[in-house]
């Protein structure tokens, strides 16, 4: 005979999933998605866009992208750099940002719900 173990709960102590879905519909939490969303989402977009400009140009505008600036580096090696670049600044640039307006409002909401236990 199989049997799910029981669950003692106090009687005046919350469910998780109802202090979950509270929290979740909270104001708080709504302006924690946006912060992170506001940020996110657009550079996602423009970064998606400037490497697929690099892909297309590589592709279409060989002549272009062949062109010689300085000895054997061509502006398709110096594209292909700053692509690496840009994922560094863009990482860098959103650890700064997590850091200084996604972190507090994220442990603000986690210390709430850890005090509601």
């Amino acid at each position: 005979m199989d049997t799910a173990p029981t669950i003692t709960q106090e009687p005046d102590e919350p469910d998780c999933a109802d202090r979950f879905t509270r929290v979740q519909s909270s104001a708080e939490f709504g302006e924690l998605r946006r912060s992170h969303r506001s940020f996110a989402f657009p550079l996602t977009v423009a970064f998606v866009a400037w490497y697929l400009l690099y892909v297309l140009l590589s592709n279409f505008a060989g002549d272009f992208m062949g062109t010689t600036v300085v000895g054997n580096i061509n502006i398709a090696f110096v594209f292909g750099l700053a692509q690496f670049l840009t994922t560094f600044l863009i990482a860098w640039w959103y650890s700064r940002h997590a850091a200084a307006r996604i972190d507090p409002k994220a442990e603000a909401l986690k210390a709430g719900l850890e005090a509601s236990k």
